[in-house]
């Protein structure tokens, strides 16, 4: 099921300045959510495993089942909207887990893409945007008019954006000491940038989903690129500084603005 995968060159030193003895491994199957028995097998290279503690009181009733899964006892890892590549510090040392849904993509994508991983993995952020919210999740919830599984889109945005903030200083730093990882960052923001310039205008005519648009906007605030209206709006240290409460506060303004605007369902 797990295969380790070879690093070499930029990667092999990223990985000992961000993330030391972190093992990174392909992954047979593709995934969302590794189940229970596939993620213990974890063991077979692993110290040892400390299952995330995520309180089953943060979820809504009617929040999608993989929330109540990762509450439970078993073992988790992985969930929906991580990508082609997954991480976690459930296990001693920690994983980087490479999906197959990423053969066939150019080499220098995926090694950003493990590139990042590290990075967060190094900086101490999230693994789940649960362990970020933790009871806030409810207040979340509650402050925009979407449904259970755009909520959760939304949350997984916000979070991104939060990890984005930290990590897009320690990529621009990457220019000398690894030009080939930074040169696929540079490439990755330019990427966006047509997109991002079209949000405001897709989502006012009902192109782009609101939960759609996040993912992409705060997706975009690792990169040196002009992110729109209002996700501009978590660019910011206070977001740093307050975290959860934060994205709750901004949540419930921008709802507020768009529902008086039009009136309609900004989850559309």
């Amino acid at each position: 099921m797990f295969e380790q995968r070879s690093l070499s060159g930029e990667l092999d030193e990223l990985r000992d300045e961000h993330a030391p003895e972190t093992l990174v491994l392909d992954v047979e199957r593709d995934f969302e959510t590794l189940p229970s028995a596939v993620a213990e097998s974890l063991l077979a290279v692993a110290d040892s495993v400390d299952p995330a503690d995520y309180d089953e009181s943060w979820i809504p009733d009617d929040a999608p089942e993989t929330l109540h899964r990762l509450a439970g006892d078993d073992f988790t890892v992985g969930a929906p909207g991580d990508g082609g590549v997954a991480w976690t510090r459930q296990t001693d040392p920690p994983i980087v887990l490479v999906k197959p849904r990423l053969e066939g993509s150019p080499d220098g994508f995926v090694d950003f893409l493990v590139a990042e991983a590290l990075v967060e993995i190094g900086l101490g952020g999230p693994e789940h945007f649960l362990g970020f919210f933790e009871d806030d999740y409810r207040s979340l919830a509650d402050a925009t008019s979407l449904g259970s599984a755009d909520t959760y889109q939304l949350a997984a945005a916000l979070v991104a954006a939060f990890v984005g903030r930290s990590a897009r200083p320690v990529f621009a730093d990457w220019a000398d000491a690894f030009p080939r990882l930074y040169a696929e960052w540079v490439d990755a923001g330019e990427r966006l940038e047509p997109r991002l310039a079209d949000l405001p205008r897709d989502v006012a005519l009902g192109r782009t989903s609101f939960p759609d648009a996040a993912e992409l906007a705060c997706s975009a605030i690792k990169h040196d690129v002009e992110v729109p209206t209002p996700f501009d709006a978590l660019d910011t240290a206070a977001y740093d500084q307050y975290e959860a409460e934060f994205a709750v506060r901004w949540a419930e303004k921008t709802f507020d603005v768009l529902e008086a605007d039009d009136g309609g369902d900004p989850g559309a």
